[in-house]
């Protein structure tokens, strides 16, 4: 068995109190007994109970990430930042599938409120904002990537409105008029906000924005993406290119644009929005907007940590990239 403070004491000869504040590092036990205490400890092997210690200082040193759907691989290098930031500095993850149920979500949120977790980093678009500023009055939270812009909870993101006009404006630029544009709920914010640019840079160019063109899907998954295209290729004019919000909605286009006897790029060109992995192992490889996913997550747990301990921190808003691959260039 596992042996306890007791009996380090006992081992050493000392008290309780006295193997505790050697624990502590506290200053005031005499050279010679405190070298005693940590050769018993080392020869016991005696591991404090951080559950013992986390309820005295009144954390948990345990953090949530919630996330709409843990098979979205978006969230692969998010998570992967926060969790090398988060252990490097004594903290555990709980990633916590919403799935976007407001009764998930308030499972979650009890841990907060009852101290079972320190704080949360929001990644769900659908996530109840309502509830979510609530807790936020007397809790910890920073969201990442989708956030709310009516809320005063700190985030971090990219320009979604300014890289989606990047991408339309490159499918212009090599030559593309009638441009297709898979899009997600008009209900989150980056779905209107890439919206706005793609709308901006067809303005800009006095190309007219056609709402056949504009195809809205419930989910980000491949078999949407096939849906889409599949609704967009039966078109009678036809567009020569597509902007998906999601590089798993493209990925799930270019399948569906061969299926159908197509070629890409030169029948229809594609461009993507994350820069998942997965995009540069499609054939051909996609050209799509990369956000610094890693990035992301190391900032927001970051921010978080500092929140928890009671500092003011800021919101972010990271540059982008658009990746030009062979499904826009041949």
């Amino acid at each position: 068995m596992m042996a306890n403070i007791q009996q380090v004491a006992q081992e050493a000869g000392v008290s309780v109190a006295t193997v505790s504040r050697v624990l502590h590092g506290q200053g005031s036990v005499a050279t010679k007994t405190r070298i005693k205490v940590e050769d018993t400890i080392k020869k016991l092997n005696y591991q404090p109970s951080m559950l013992g210690r986390n309820l005295r200082n009144s954390e948990s040193r345990l953090l949530l990430i919630l996330i709409p759907k843990i098979s979205n691989p978006f969230y692969f290098d998010i998570i992967k930042g926060i969790e090398n930031i988060a252990i490097s500095q004594g903290y555990n993850i709980l990633l916590c599938e919403t799935d976007s149920s407001p009764e998930r979500e308030n499972i979650y949120f009890d841990l907060v409120r009852t101290k079972m977790a320190d704080g949360i980093i929001s990644m769900d678009p659908a996530v109840n904002m309502e509830a979510l500023m609530e807790l936020a009055e007397n809790h910890p939270i920073v969201q990442c990537s989708e956030y709310a812009v009516e809320s005063d909870i700190p985030y971090v993101t990219i320009d979604s409105e300014e890289a989606a006009y990047r991408a339309v404006k490159h499918l212009i630029k090599i030559g593309n008029e009638n441009i297709a544009f898979i899009n997600s709920d008009k209900r989150y914010l980056y779905a209107r906000q890439r919206n706005e640019g793609y709308q901006r840079a067809l303005k800009e160019h006095g190309l007219a924005v056609k709402e056949e063109y504009i195809y809205h899907t419930e989910h980000l998954g491949f078999e949407y993406g096939q849906q889409a295209v599949k609704s967009i290729l039966n078109l009678e004019d036809r567009p020569t290119a597509v902007f998906a919000v999601s590089d798993l909605l493209a990925i799930g286009a270019l399948k569906e644009i061969h299926a159908c006897g197509f070629h890409v790029p030169d029948d229809i060109a594609v461009v993507g929005f994350d820069n998942i992995d997965f995009s540069n192992m499609t054939n051909p490889a996609l050209t799509t907007i990369a956000q610094p996913m890693y990035k992301m997550g190391t900032l927001a747990v970051d921010m978080l940590i500092k929140k928890i301990q009671g500092n003011d921190v800021e919101s972010i808003i990271l540059d982008h990239e658009l990746i030009m691959r062979e499904s826009t260039s041949g």
